[in-house]
């Protein structure tokens, strides 16, 4: 797979996609790296740390958020993109569910297109993405964590997203999956899709699994967000053991090594 200039070797290796989050209001860094300065400064430092992707988010989607616009988005996002791609050789992917971020961000120089709702959001979206030649990932989502079967409904959701993202005309190649760690289930349901991960892994398309700080650790451990960085690990090598491509973290030095460990070892 490739995203930007970089060819991705999914078969073989778990990649690192390091989160900076410009927003002041984020679950665990909130206003820590919304300056364009703090963002760059942050972005050198998971790149030396071993980040593969830098994935910019412009607006919070913890539990209870507040949607804002589009144009407050974008006013968040573009700066620090287009600074980004100015200063570094890295993939560099924006977490939008709205084509009209979607859109600017891939002006601006991004590589692909992270959307937490998997084109299911905005109709445009797919055709944007498509448009751009550009990669996306799509994450499983619902409004309510109501399911008949867990596990088959979610690889059904993604069945749809899949179906929509090939009928806008984003090639096989272009898409990731998500299992959406901690969006649109309860936390039982997010336990069992991580024990269940390999079934997600066996659809023929490259996973990203998202657990970094998230209140599944949390609530297994019973720790605030910024004392979860042993509880990641965790899921970092389940997501080795289970053959993702990719791994979406905050703390990109300790999950690399973790990464590294793990291959050797299975």
């Amino acid at each position: 797979m490739k995203i930007g200039s970089k060819v991705f070797d999914i078969k073989n290796n778990t990649y690192i996609m390091g989160i900076l989050n410009v927003t002041p209001d984020s679950f665990s860094d909130g206003g820590k790296w919304n300056s364009i300065d703090n963002a760059l400064k942050h972005t050198e430092k998971m790149i030396s740390e071993g980040a593969d992707i830098i994935d910019i988010g412009g607006e919070s989607t913890r539990p209870g958020y507040v949607q804002i616009t589009g144009e407050e988005e974008i006013s968040r996002v573009v700066p620090v993109a287009e600074e980004i791609k100015k200063r570094f050789d890295i993939p560099l992917s924006v977490d939008t569910y709205k084509s009209s971020v979607a859109k600017a961000a891939l002006d601006a120089g991004a590589d692909m297109i992270n959307d937490i709702w998997g084109l299911q959001y905005d109709p445009e979206m797919a055709e944007t993405i498509a448009g751009y030649d550009a990669v996306c990932c799509l994450m499983h989502n619902r409004n309510e964590a109501v399911y008949k079967d867990l596990i088959s409904d979610i690889k059904s959701d993604l069945g749809k997203c899949i179906e929509d993202a090939r009928t806008a005309g984003i090639d096989n190649d272009k898409i990731i999956l998500d299992p959406g760690i901690g969006f649109g289930k309860t936390y039982e349901m997010n336990l069992k899709v991580l024990k269940e991960l390999k079934k997600f892994t066996s659809l023929g398309y490259p996973v990203l699994l998202g657990c970094s700080r998230k209140s599944v650790i949390g609530n297994t451990l019973s720790l605030p967000a910024d004392e979860r960085l042993e509880g990641t690990i965790v899921t970092t090598v389940k997501a080795v053991m289970c053959g993702c491509a990719f791994v979406r973290v905050h703390d990109v030095k300790e999950n690399y090594r973790t990464i590294k460990m793990a291959k050797a070892i299975f």
